[in-house]
C-alpha cells in the first residue's frame, strides 16, 4: 500500500497545506475510518428502500433507554457559553475578516454548503483558517481598501463537508478521500494546538448526518485525532446540524454519541425542508407549496424546532436557531424594510421559543438579531434552564408535511427555476454563497428549488390557477427565465440549465445536486 497521497491538481498553497506530516495524518484517518463511512452511506440507501416500501419514520425502539435516560453532555467551554448570534460564510479572506469583526459572538467558517468545492477553494480555505487563527490574515480589495482583524473577534467554528462528499483531487491507492476527513483533518492537524494555546479549541459544525452511528463515527474520529496530535480528549466541541428528516428522530442519540464533545444542535431549516421532500419523494400524496410558504410556523417545522430546544436543554446543550435567508438591500429602502422586518420576526420567535442563539448570513443583520436575543437573555449567556417540558411531539407530527393554505404559484415556480440556474452557474464558477432576489442562497436553498421542481413536474401538480405543471411547461419557463438572466451563452448558464434539466426531468430523484455538479467543477 502507498504511504503517500496522489494529488490530481496543483493549486496555490498546496505545499503549505499538504505537508508530508499532514498527509500522513490524512492517510491514517482514511485507512481507519473511510471503510466505516462507506458502510454507513450504503446503510442510508438501504433505509431509503425500506421507507419506500412502507417503513414509517419513527423514534428507534432500540435507543429508548438513551432518550429516557438521565445524562448530560460535557460542560460547555467558556468561549461557547454565549452564542446568541453566529454569522456564517465561506472560508475566504474578505468574508472571514468581516465576519470575525462584525460583532457576532461566533463565526462558522464554511467548507460545505456556502463554499463551492473547487480544489483551489478548499486549499485556500485551509490557508485562510490558519492565518485567521494566528491573526496573520489581511486582504486588500481591487479598489485598494485594506481589511484586517479587530482586537476582539468572533469565536471560530468550522463546518467540514458532509459524509457523502468526496475530495476527488486527492486519492490513496486509487480511492478518493472523504471530503469530511480531508476538511476536518487538515484544519485539526494544522490548528488544534494553536487554538487551545489561545484559549479556544477546535470547534466544529457537523452537517447532513442521517443516523446516530454517523455521529459515533465522528466521535471516534475526534478521539483518534486528539490522541494523535497530543491534545486532551474533549478539546473538540461539535454542534450537529439537524437538517435531515431522519435526524430529527435521533437528536438525543446524536448528543449521546458525542456527549464528551457535544456543544449543541442547530435547526438547519433549509436542508431540513429539502430532506423532507427527498425522504418522501416516493409518496404521491405529498406535494409541498411554494418555498416562501414553508415558514417556520407551519406545523411540521414548528414541531421540529420545539422538539430540538427541549432535547438540547434536557441534556445541557445549546439549541441554535436557523438561518434567515433575507439579506439587507442598500439600494431599495422598501425591500430593505421588508427584509429587516422578516428577520426581526424570525429571531424574536426563536428567542421566545427558548433557542440560545441563531444564525445570520450578513454582517448588517448582527445588531438586529443580537437585539432580539438580548431582550430575552439579558445578561445571561444562554437559556438552557428553559427545559420546555410542556412540549410534546409525536413521531407522526414530524413527517406530516401538510402546509395549511399552501399553494403553488407561477411566480414561485419561476423563482425556483431562476434561482436553481443562477446558483448552479455561480457554483460552477467557484462561488457557493450567492445573493439572488434579496435572499442569500447556498447549496441548501438551491436544493429546495430543484427538489420542488422535480416534485411538481413528476406529480403533475397544479398551479393555483388550475394549470397542470408538465415537462413542457417547465421547459417553456426555463427558456424564458434563461433569457431574463442573459441567455445560455452567458458564463456557464447553459451548463447550469442542462444540470437543472437533468435533475428535474429524471424519473428518479437525484440525492444531492452537488454530486453530479462536482464532476463538472474545475
Amino acid at each position: 500500500m502507498s504511504s503517500t497521497l496522489s494529488i490530481q491538481k496543483q493549486v496555490p498553497g498546496l505545499d503549505e497545506v499538504l505537508t508530508p506530516a499532514a498527509q500522513t495524518f490524512l492517510i491514517e484517518l482514511h485507512r481507519r475510518f473511510n471503510p466505516r463511512r462507506l458502510e454507513l452511506l450504503a446503510a442510508r440507501q438501504e433505509r431509503a428502500k425500506a421507507s419506500a416500501n412502507g417503513a414509517a419514520f419513527d423514534f428507534f425502539p432500540e435507543t429508548k433507554e438513551i432518550r429516557e435516560g438521565d445524562w448530560k453532555v460535557a460542560p460547555t467551554p467558556a468561549p461557547l457559553q454565549d452564542r446568541r448570534v453566529e454569522i456564517t460564510g465561506p472560508a475566504e479572506p474578505k468574508m472571514m475578516i468581516n465576519a470575525l469583526n462584525c460583532g457576532a459572538r461566533c463565526f462558522m467558517a464554511d467548507l460545505e454548503d456556502s463554499l463551492s468545492p473547487t480544489f483551489e477553494n478548499c486549499i485556500s480555505g485551509q490557508v485562510t483558517l490558519s492565518k485567521a487563527i494566528r491573526r496573520e490574515i489581511d486582504f486588500v480589495s481591487p479598489e485598494g481598501k485594506a481589511y484586517k482583524l479587530n482586537e476582539k473577534t468572533a469565536v471560530l467554528l468550522v463546518r467540514p463537508r458532509g459524509w457523502h462528499l468526496n475530495e476527488r483531487h486527492v486519492t490513496l491507492d486509487g480511492e478518493v478521500l472523504s471530503g469530511s476527513l480531508f476538511d476536518f483533518g487538515l484544519h485539526f492537524f494544522r490548528n488544534a494546538k494553536e487554538l487551545i494555546a489561545r484559549g479556544f479549541g477546535p470547534y466544529f459544525y457537523l452537517p447532513k448526518m442521517e443516523h446516530y452511528l454517523e455521529a459515533r463515527l465522528w466521535n471516534d474520529v475526534f478521539n483518534y485525532a486528539q490522541d494523535y496530535c497530543g491534545v486532551p480528549r474533549g478539546s473538540v466541541r461539535a454542534t450537529c446540524l439537524i437538517e435531515t428528516l431522519p435526524a430529527v428522530y435521533q437528536m438525543n442519540e446524536y448528543l449521546y454519541e458525542l456527549r464528551d464533545h457535544a456543544a449543541g444542535l442547530n435547526a438547519g431549516r433549509w436542508d431540513y425542508i429539502f430532506s423532507a421532500i427527498k425522504k418522501t419523494s416516493f409518496r404521491t400524496d405529498i406535494t409541498l407549496p411554494d418555498r416562501a410558504m414553508i415558514t417556520m410556523t407551519v406545523p411540521f417545522m414548528r414541531a421540529y424546532t420545539e422538539l430540538l430546544v427541549k432535547t438540547c436543554h434536557s441534556r445541557g446543550a445549546h439549541a441554535m436557531g436557523g438561518m434567515s435567508a433575507f439579506i439587507p438591500s442598500r439600494k431599495d429602502a422598501e425591500v430593505n424594510a421588508r427584509a429587516m422586518a422578516q428577520v426581526e420576526n424570525d429571531k424574536k420567535r426563536e428567542a421566545g421559543d427558548g433557542f440560545d442563539g441563531t444564525w445570520v448570513a450578513h454582517p448588517d443583520l448582527v445588531q438586529l438579531a443580537t437585539k432580539c436575543f438580548d431582550e430575552v437573555l439579558g445578561e445571561k449567556p444562554n437559556q438552557k434552564d428553559r427545559l420546555r417540558s410542556e412540549v410534546q411531539v409525536e413521531a407522526s407530527q414530524l413527517c406530516d408535511l401538510t402546509v395549511p393554505g399552501g399553494k403553488i404559484t407561477e411566480a414561485g415556480f419561476r423563482n425556483n427555476v431562476s434561482v436553481g440556474i443562477q446558483y448552479i452557474e455561480a457554483w460552477y464558477r467557484g462561488n457557493g454563497a450567492v445573493a439572488i432576489f434579496n435572499l442569500m442562497e447556498d447549496a441548501a436553498t438551491a436544493e429546495i428549488a430543484r427538489a420542488q421542481l422535480w416534485q411538481w413536474v413528476q406529480r403533475g401538480a397544479k398551479l393555483e390557477d388550475g394549470r397542470t405543471i408538465t415537462r413542457e411547461f417547465y421547459s417553456q419557463v426555463r427558456d424564458e427565465e434563461i433569457e431574463k438572466i442573459g441567455g445560455r451563452d452567458k458564463g456557464r448558464i447553459g451548463d447550469a440549465a442542462d444540470l437543472l434539466d437533468q435533475l428535474v426531468l429524471a424519473e428518479k430523484f437525484e440525492e444531492f445536486l452537488t454530486l453530479p455538479a462536482y464532476e463538472q467543477l474545475g
